[in-house]
């Protein structure tokens, strides 16, 4: 059995954790928008203006804070006027990135505008820099945001929306470093300078522009966008405030080097699952590397770093067209969120946001549909367990022992994480135990509050492989906990090998 025992001073205030960290992706990419969330007025389905109901209501049930759209590689070759106006009139496209598929444009601004506002969620649109204009991606702005007689206004209303609409996010571009453009980092820094001053704030929407920043642990690109508004030292000048606020990173974790056969989303065996934890904790490195970059530029942390694209990425399903990248959801998965969220949680001084890819049927996604059935996914569950971080203070947990660790010949990684956030008079503490056969006990001393358990749940599951189908939905789901107790002033958490466990708090 492997241990973590720590101090936890619940009277001293770390960062809030936004709850933008849990934020989500939607692109036109396989089955995540038709079928996913758009089922039209017509179908069967249960649904509210094309929007299936029970996906709706299931990311309600997490609190789903944002939602990046139309892409993703889609982005770069969407052009937005295809897609508003009558249904009927839409010019159709194919879509290269994929599948090679025909798309009709039937989802567009106004799909995508009334899917947020059935959410209740901030939409993140992503404009097209690599193969748009500044115009374009100006109009569409000032479509969305811009009441009074202006050109676009009109259209707006000429199409059926009379008041513009709140969009607080907003992408300049998507991986202009590959599918966005094949750019250099200069490149894109000037052209991400040019679009960002056109990207206008109309009638006190406010915009918070998200460069396109690296893949990886690319941190030249990071620096090239740094200088374009600092010098070392800081602070960011003026050009900040009519340029972009926040830059973005891109990470996906997989069990192989080869692109082609990244492995099985079910069948794994330990090495393989071992592989996968080493790679997944490359994120806290990654992170950390960006973060002191943009410190030496930006000692203050004016602009934000955003994850917005993060997750598993394993072969598609087999008999599933491979360019939809339709993958299963195991409990691996779910517990490389956990870990993701720890990572997230401890950087949220700087870490403004993230978004899973993605939210419906492809990639690690929350929910599977298949016609009108659906499923909820082991990741879906830590996002459901974890959502009293959202906007809590973070608490710093002081690592006082520990040896909660695993090596092979995949590596070493730590087998023990965990996050302690309060808000509202409750305190979450959250823990993953990625040892893929040990129990594990946690004991955190809690200073500088008066506290109680008041509920403790687990995720986990007989094996690692374990997930949820539409004929067994709940393999892998959270459960009433007992391994959670008080002795004296510490907090003692006793785990099962494989899982995630929550423990919420009442404070006085």
């Amino acid at each position: 059995m492997t241990r973590l025992d720590g101090v936890v001073d619940l009277d001293v205030s770390g960062a809030t954790i936004s709850r933008h960290l849990y934020g989500h992706f939607a692109e036109h990419l396989g089955r995540c928008i038709y079928e996913g969330f758009w089922v039209g007025e017509d179908s069967d389905i249960q649904n509210t203006s094309g929007v299936r109901d029970d996906v709706v209501q299931a990311l309600k049930d997490i609190s789903i804070p944002n939602l990046r759209w139309p892409g993703g590689c889609f982005a770069d070759e969407y052009h937005w006027m295809n897609g508003v106006g009558p249904r009927e009139e839409r010019p159709s496209m194919v879509n290269t990135h994929w599948g090679d598929v025909v798309e009709d444009n039937s989802f567009g601004t106004h799909e995508f505008m009334r899917l947020c506002e059935l959410l209740g969620a901030d939409p993140y649109v992503s404009g097209n820099v690599g193969s748009g204009t500044v115009a374009e991606m100006s109009d569409w702005i000032e479509y969305l945001t811009r009441s009074g007689d202006a050109p676009m206004s009109r259209l707006r209303r000429e199409h059926g929306r009379s008041d513009p609409w709140t969009v607080p996010f907003w992408g300049i571009g998507n991986e202009n470093w590959g599918c966005g453009g094949n750019m250099t980092a200069e490149q894109y820094t000037q052209l991400a300078a040019q679009f960002a001053t056109y990207c206008r704030n109309h009638d006190g929407n406010e915009l918070y522009r998200i460069a396109a920043g690296p893949s990886k642990d690319d941190y030249h690109w990071t620096e090239t966008l740094m200088k374009s508004i600092s010098s070392l030292g800081g602070p960011v000048t003026a050009r900040k405030h009519n340029g972009w606020q926040a830059l973005s990173f891109h990470y996906y974790t997989h069990a192989s080097d080869d692109w082609q056969h990244k492995g099985s989303a079910t069948e794994f065996t330990a090495a393989e699952y071992h592989e996968t934890m080493v790679r997944a904790w490359r994120i806290d490195e990654i992170v950390r590397g960006h973060v002191r970059v943009m410190d030496a530029y930006d000692p203050e942390a004016a602009v934000g770093l955003v994850c917005d694209e993060w997750g598993t990425w394993w072969d598609v399903e087999p008999g599933t067209n491979p360019g939809f990248l339709f993958q299963q959801n195991t409990l691996r998965d779910a517990l490389v969120a956990g870990l993701h969220f720890d990572v997230f949680h401890e950087n949220a001084r700087r870490l403004v946001m993230a978004n899973i890819a993605q939210t419906v049927n492809v990639l690690q996604a929350m929910v599977l549909t298949d016609g009108a059935r659906m499923v909820l996914t082991p990741t879906y569950h830590v996002f459901a367990m974890n959502a009293g971080h959202q906007d809590a203070t973070s608490h710093a947990v002081q690592v006082t022992s520990a040896d909660a660790a695993y090596e092979g010949e995949q590596g070493s990684y730590r087998t023990l994480t965990t996050t302690v956030s309060s808000k509202d008079g409750s305190a979450l503490v959250s823990l993953t135990n990625l040892d893929v056969e040990g129990p594990a006990t946690v004991r955190l001393d809690l200073r500088g509050r008066n506290w109680e358990i008041s509920r403790a749940r687990v995720l986990a599951g007989a094996t690692v492989q374990a997930h949820n189908t539409v004929d067994a939905p709940d393999a892998v789901a959270p459960a009433s906990f007992d391994g959670a107790r008080r002795d004296g002033d510490t907090l003692v958490v006793d785990l099962p090998p494989h899982s995630f466990a929550t423990v919420e708090l009442t404070l006085s």
